[in-house]
């Protein structure tokens, strides 16, 4: 008797969560199904996640309505004068406050903690854009490195990750990235078949960070030095993508490169998938985030498990990888030399 009623209860349990189950993904709150559509189809390799429940006329519907619309504007450098920065002690806002008033322990670099609605992370600013570098790992093609192994290996301060890579089921090593990788002016690494087509975002010998839809070879026609492809782009010239709903990216962890128009350079980590500390952040909310900091031109670079930002040998974010650290391999990241 008592096994029966242990029996009907372990299933009146089940029926409960299949019924809870069933009414959030097809119930009358359409925000937690866009929710779980966009964030699970805008990974490299979980769309299966939206597939097993959803018909595809479903999530296309739901794709339709949830988008970044980029503004179509390639980066008017005129616009970036490096060294410019006034710290007259007067700001418009807290944020620019943050930005301006430096570490008297660290003056090339602050370091800005950042929690909102849901996520925690960091940003640092970096004042010198000429110290700025994209580094690779010493593997290329075969695998990638930990963040951190790529700050300390190229004598950098810190570092944050950068390109994509191939990562088919989870099984990506970090050595092969996806898109263009431009270094010292040069093309060292061509994948554009990989599937994934952003833009190219990267620095000019004049230390400006360009976002432009370009090939390799106009941008480095153009000055590009070192870049990788990636995006979509946030912000062009100061004007913000056009966002609808959560933006067609769900809530994720996110990694953002930017410059404000006084040159400062921004690495931006939003940490996520850690129910309790940081679920992630819509590329609506990021985006109203890097206007409170004045960032003028903004691109979203590899996002999820790979995002995370290293000061010498210590990841300071909390990746959400599968290792023991949560760190993953990855083929490069723009280091602070």
């Amino acid at each position: 008797m008592r096994k029966k009623k242990k029996t009907a209860i372990f299933l009146l349990v089940i029926d409960t969560c299949i019924i809870i189950c069933f009414f959030l993904a097809y119930g009358p709150f359409s925000y937690l199904r866009e929710l779980y559509i966009t964030t699970a189809m805008t990974t490299m390799s979980h769309k299966y996640l939206a597939r097993t429940i959803y018909t595809e006329d479903m999530i296309n519907d739901v794709l339709d309505g949830n988008y970044v619309k980029e503004t179509g504007e390639s980066t008017n450098t005129n616009d970036i004068v490096i060294g410019d920065i006034d710290d007259s002690g007067e700001y418009d806002s807290i944020y620019d406050e943050q930005i301006l008033t430096r570490d008297p322990a660290h003056p090339e670099y602050k370091l800005i903690p950042l929690k909102g609605s849901g996520y925690q992370g960091y940003m640092v600013a970096i004042y010198d854009p000429s110290r700025v570098e994209l580094v690779m790992t010493n593997k290329l093609g075969r695998i990638g490195q930990f963040l951190r192994e790529l700050v300390v290996d190229n004598q950098a301060i810190l570092g944050m990750n950068a390109s994509g890579f191939v990562d088919h089921n989870e099984m990506g090593n970090g050595g092969e990235p996806t898109g263009i990788v431009i270094q010292d002016g040069k093309v060292i690494w061509d994948a554009t078949k990989t599937g994934y087509s952003g833009g190219i975002a990267g620095f000019t010998k004049d230390n400006k960070l360009v976002l432009t839809k370009g090939t390799a070879e106009e941008a480095i026609k153009a000055g590009v030095e070192d870049a990788v492809e990636f995006g979509p782009f946030l912000i062009v010239n100061g004007k913000a993508a056009e966002i609808k709903g959560n933006g067609g990216w769900g809530i994720a962890p996110r990694t953002v490169l930017a410059q404000r128009k006084d040159g400062i350079v921004l690495f931006l980590v939003i940490d996520g998938r850690q129910p309790g500390y940081s679920l992630g952040i819509s590329m609506n909310e990021l985006t109203k985030l890097l206007q409170r900091y004045k960032a003028h031109n903004a691109v979203n670079l590899d996002g999820g498990a790979s995002s995370s930002i290293a000061i010498g040998n210590e990841t300071i974010t909390k990746p959400c990888g599968y290792s023991a650290t949560g760190e993953r391999r990855i083929p490069n990241a723009w280091v602070l030399k």
